[in-house]
């Protein structure tokens, strides 16, 4: 056994979201038993419309030990409990992915069984009000419950989050490099990636190297030609543009997806703007149409000008290859409608330091690391088609085209599954939790024909019972909860957020 350890130098080419959160949590986690460079032009923008998050960076931060307060104060942040759908199933509908659970689940089935025998039995209160988060969204109101009853994500300014995270790696001993890529330089021999050129003729060396370049995949891509899987004849839109605008009224706990005819919008509130975008497919929208639509809609004031952005839904072939990780966009991107991007940073981070090698990469690691994190990919891949895919809406050639598209076996197992059965199997501790499936499949007018027989075994009385104490339970404490601008306000809220 190797008990020797050499400080690893490791090198983070490329700022921004992806690349601080990477030095944070190395810079926080490893200490002294790494050298930490990062190195980023100040040249060079960053995509930065990362802005509505999920339940897990909650956790991501109270491992790198943030104080959740000072943290949302410095990224204007708001409280996010989920997403609401608008015009997906049909113009005219909307419905609610929240987080947390719906009801009480059963060891034996989850609770949308019980919930589906009720029906039988006369009961017609929906499947949203037995859900605490779902309910105290609408209602527009939020507290931190004991216990951690309220499960919770963030809608935050993602360039502010990076800068914010920045502070806390050089505090932690991580180095800055200033200075724009020019080389990525091989090792003859091996292939690994030896040094990073600047355009000033500065070398950087290093033994790790993680790719933060973004879509450019300077290192991944640019240097080492894993290659790329196009996923676009899933996921058909290609284009973003992103604009931010003053708040009109108090912001609310959730974030919005509206569809329109050739993809869709979203509305970010959060405490001192409110983050506005679309997205679209070029096929059936011109960029200058898209920009005329978001502006058109866009409530308040424009703060920024337009942020055009271009992408190619997909994955890399291999997340790591030799001594080169892709971290954030460098590795794929999966459009923003269930807001997973800073998520799928933020596993790779967490599984990289999991797997740090001690002397020379092992293979069996790379092998494993490749394996975890395409199996991520997948798997969010399959949800987000599922938005696309299970619409009744044939209004438009880019919603005719989702209708009849050919989907992935895996989705179609899941999506057939629930309708015969009403069963959902979360596997290899995958992002998207039962509840999340139920919420999105009926909401898209996806309905089980059948239910767990475990639900009959109660009685007329039992059930109603059940049914009623867990709708009791969640009007009370919603009833109970402040208003959501109120309590951002006595908990986080920036001095002069009006003037930020």
């Amino acid at each position: 056994m190797k008990s020797e350890y050499t400080s690893r130098r490791i090198v983070i080419a490329g700022g921004g979201t992806a690349g601080w959160m990477a030095a944070a949590a190395l810079a926080r986690t490893m200490g002294h038993s790494i050298d930490l460079t990062l190195v980023e032009s100040d040249a060079i923008g960053t995509v930065g419309v990362g802005e509505s998050t999920i339940p897990p960076l909650v956790t991501y931060n109270r491992l790198l030990g943030i104080s959740e307060a000072e943290f949302m104060r410095e990224t204007q942040a708001t409280f996010k409990l989920g997403i609401e759908f608008e015009n997906w199933k049909q113009q005219g509908e909307k419905y609610f992915h929240s987080f947390g659970l719906t009801g009480r689940d059963h060891w034996s089935a989850g609770f949308q069984h019980f919930w589906l025998h009720g029906l039988t039995k006369g009961h017609t209160a929906s499947f949203d009000d037995y859900c605490l988060e779902l309910k105290a969204a609408h209602e527009g109101r939020f507290a931190h419950l004991p216990d951690n009853r309220m499960n919770y994500a963030y809608q935050l300014d993602s360039t502010l989050y990076g800068r914010y995270l920045r502070k806390l790696a050089e505090a932690d001993g991580a180095k800055r490099v200033e200075g724009r890529i020019a080389q990525v330089e091989l090792a003859p021999e091996s292939g690994n990636i030896a040094a990073l050129v600047l355009d000033g003729g500065q070398r950087i060396e290093g033994d790790l190297f993680i790719d933060c370049t973004g879509f450019r995949a300077l290192l991944i891509e640019g240097a080492l030609h894993v290659g790329y899987d196009d996923w676009t004849h899933y996921l058909p839109c290609d284009g973003a543009i992103a604009v931010q605008t003053a708040s009109v009224r108090p912001p609310i706990p959730y974030t919005r997806a509206i569809a329109h005819d050739a993809g869709w919008q979203w509305r970010i509130p959060l405490q001192h703007r409110q983050g506005n975008g679309i997205v679209y497919c070029s096929r059936y929208l011109e960029r200058d149409a898209a920009l005329d639509r978001l502006l058109s809609t866009a409530e308040g004031q424009r703060l920024t000008e337009p942020n055009f952005i271009r992408f190619t839904t997909g994955a890399r072939r291999k997340q790591w290859h030799r001594n080169c990780i892709a971290v954030g966009l460098s590795g794929g991107f999966l459009e923003p409608l269930e807001s997973t991007s800073i998520h799928l940073i933020q596993r790779a981070i967490l599984r990289l330091i999991r797997m740090l090698p001690m002397g020379e990469v092992s293979e069996r690691d790379v092998a494993e690391f490749n394996d975890q994190q395409l199996t991520d990919m997948y798997q969010v891949r399959d949800f987000l088609i599922l938005h696309y895919k299970a619409t009744e809406r044939r209004d438009s050639p880019f919603w005719r085209q989702c209708a009849a598209m050919e989907i992935p076996d895996s989705l179609t197992q899941k999506i057939e599954l629930f309708r015969e059965t009403g069963r959902v199997f979360r596997r290899n501790e995958e992002l998207f939790a039962e509840n999340s499936w139920v919420q999105v499949m009926m909401g898209q007018g996806i309905m089980p024909r059948a239910y767990h027989p475990v639900a009959t075994k109660l009685s007329d009385a039992e059930l109603e019972q059940l049914l009623a104490g867990l709708r009791d339970s969640v009007e009370k404490t919603v009833a109970s909860l402040p208003e959501h601008h109120a309590y951002v306000a006595r908990y986080c809220r920036v001095v002069d957020a009006a003037a930020a």
